[in-house]
């Protein structure tokens, strides 16, 4: 997996990609996305047991994707910001990428759509 990611991405980027992978956790995530949520609503919302749900939200706090606020006897939790600012920073350095291909795919196609209507044209089969 390191061998796609940039030198200075390859830590956290790995880290967060794996943490994420697990389809619980992912879904923690875009439940607290909306804002924090106690360990107590988390588990009500998903549906599982709470240790299974402490376990789940010890890997994200270890990847530094959440943070917890301790009050009284409760625990919050909430999303941190930066893992996800420098996922969007990685994905943005692909961007450029997308675009020219995108913009390339864009010019076939009009070129393709103007052979069609042209009359008396036919568009040969070929390999692609």
């Amino acid at each position: 997996m390191t061998s796609i990611f940039p030198f200075g991405y390859t830590r956290t980027m790995k880290t967060l990609w794996t943490a994420l992978m697990e389809p619980n956790r992912l879904h923690i995530v875009e439940l607290l996305r909306d804002g924090p949520l106690t360990v107590g609503e988390i588990t009500r919302r998903l549906g599982l047991q709470q240790p299974q749900v402490s376990k789940h939200l010890k890997v994200l706090s270890e990847a530094d994707i959440v943070e917890v606020q301790p009050q009284a006897n409760r625990r919050i939790y909430q999303l941190r910001s930066e893992p996800f600012q420098e996922l969007e920073s990685w994905l943005h350095s692909f961007r450029r990428l997308w675009e020219e291909r995108f913009d390339r795919l864009d010019d076939y196609l009009v070129e393709m759509q103007a052979t069609e209507q042209r009359p008396g044209s036919r568009i040969e089969d070929t390999d692609v």
